[in-house]
């Protein structure tokens, strides 16, 4: 009898929805029953790589629903129409993916339709909705809309047992006509990943030059080494250059790598989802890193570069940073650092202390400090601005972290001095911490009057300001005339 011929690319599926090799998760039962019911909301929830997507088009074709229509928060025309659907409320069948990317007001809004549609039922003639989104998208939707959980189909997707990625070879392996001598070794490298377990014996049936049916049974070898190295190497043209850009930040400096940091511990996690105000709290050697970034500068990072946001997702509220695409997660977590360091040149020493710039003042002068200060973050330099990490000392002595601060903590210190300076208890402490650094050209002295200050020679290289809060031009030229030298010198 002569076996029906199926090609590599269909049996084993890295794009797309797998015909032969779906294996249904242990709660499949429990999503169909709550898709099909008219009018429930569902959301399943997951991290990259669960099949979340895959097993609601299963279900979708199971229960015959053709008029469905299905939306992505990362195509533009399709939050266009999600923004219509939120606020017109049309009747309808809608799978919205990715619905964490959505704006706040969007997803709050989507979720008072889901309530009204839980509360009402069918009989409503609102629209069902299927949510998918990663880790937690349940939780986030409870707390914008706190009563729906009870009468909403919420379902978490996780990485396939061992059992369940053995089935999905084996039903690979069947169309094929052959089998793979380690089986084991595949569900160790792919970790419950159903698209890399598809990945892996693509790529090596690929490396045994089986493209498709096999007259007669053939045995493919398992070199996880080798394999390994071919899909890093087939993925990197798509990947490096996002994560080369994403490392670098939003202005490169040879100093700035919290950013290379934080992906290079996350490359060493089991998840691709993380919450970073958990993370640095558990990983004390890029605590300081994770801490300098979390609050804003992550935020603009992914903002202002495109390659960046459309890889990875950071919601700065709930401090959860995820990289969606299973592909680039298990690039990073087999990049060669090293060399990835050298390509985004960076200095060959990582940086040790915690921040860019701390910046003294007296409080007559805090204006002018936090538009310094908010600038100089906005062109991705960390600072120490005491209002921006209030929540970060509770607890501590604030003598002796300013005095760590300012004498060891920064790269520079940047010092607004005045006679309020001058005579005030706090930035007289803070001057003495940092003026036996000033020898080391590590103090950058802003005058703004002619106050003469013990240890800080007036010959010294400095800038002078003539700040008055009444001039409405005052915060274009501490622009130019502080912020972009500060600029420079860094």
């Amino acid at each position: 009898m002569r076996l029906p011929i199926y090609k590599l690319e269909d049996v084993f599926v890295t794009e797309g929805v797998p015909e032969f090799t779906f294996v249904q998760p242990p709660n499949y039962i429990d999503i169909l029953l709550d898709v099909r019911r008219k009018g429930k909301p569902v959301i399943v929830e997951g991290q990259s790589g669960t099949g979340k997507t895959t097993a609601i088009k299963h279900i979708i074709q199971e229960i015959a629903e053709d008029d469905v229509r299905y939306l992505s928060a990362r195509h533009p025309d399709d939050v266009e129409a999600l923004e219509q659907l939120a606020t017109r409320r049309v009747p309808g069948f809608f799978v919205i993916d990715d619905f964490h990317r959505l704006s706040e007001d969007i997803r709050e809004q989507l979720a008072n339709i889901a309530k009204l549609a839980a509360e009402q039922g069918a009989a409503a003639n609102l629209p069902k909705l299927v949510i998918i989104g990663i880790n937690q998208v349940g939780s986030d939707l409870i707390q914008l809309v706190p009563d729906i959980a009870k009468r909403t189909g919420i379902h978490r997707i996780e990485p396939g047992t061992e059992t369940e990625i053995r089935t999905l070879i084996e039903s690979g392996c069947e169309r094929l006509n052959m089998e793979f001598d380690d089986v084991l070794a595949i569900c160790r490298e792919s970790r419950g990943d159903y698209w890399l377990t598809q990945q892996i014996c693509q790529a090596a049936c690929g490396m045994a030059k089986i493209t498709a049916t096999v007259s007669e049974r053939a045995v493919v070898p398992i070199d996880a080494d080798a394999i390994r190295a071919r899909v890093v190497s087939r993925l990197r043209a798509a990947y490096y250059p996002a994560v080369k850009a994403f490392c670098r930040g939003r202005r490169f400096r040879p100093s700035n790598d919290p950013y290379f940091k934080l992906l290079r511990i996350i490359g060493q996690q089991d998840s691709s989802v993380v919450d970073l105000n958990e993370m640095a709290n558990a990983l004390p050697d890029v605590r300081g890193s994770i801490n300098n970034i979390k609050d804003r500068r992550l935020g603009v990072l992914l903002e202002s570069k495109t390659e960046c946001r459309n890889y990875f997702y950071y919601n700065a509220e709930t401090k959860n940073f995820a990289i969606e695409d299973p592909a680039l997660f298990y690039f990073i977590r087999h990049l060669d650092w090293g060399q990835l360091r050298l390509d985004c040149g960076f200095r060959d020493a990582e940086k040790s202390r915690e921040w860019d710039v701390a910046i003294s003042f007296a409080g007559e002068n805090r204006e002018l400090a936090k538009k310094i200060a908010e600038d100089l973050e906005f062109l991705d330099v960390h600072v120490f601005f005491d209002e921006f990490y209030e929540s970060n000392y509770l607890g501590k002595a604030w003598s002796d972290s300013f005095k760590s601060i300012f004498a060891n903590e920064s790269d520079l210190v940047v010092v607004l001095l005045d006679g309020n300076h001058q005579r005030k208890i706090w930035p007289t402490f803070e001057r003495d911490c940092f003026t036996p650094r000033i020898a080391d050209g590590e103090v950058i002295p802003v005058f703004l009057d002619d106050t003469v200050f013990v240890g800080i020679p007036k010959d010294i290289a400095a800038i002078y300001f003539n700040w008055d809060p009444s001039d409405p031009n005052w915060k274009k030229d501490a622009e130019e005339q502080i912020v972009m030298k500060l600029i420079e010198r860094l």
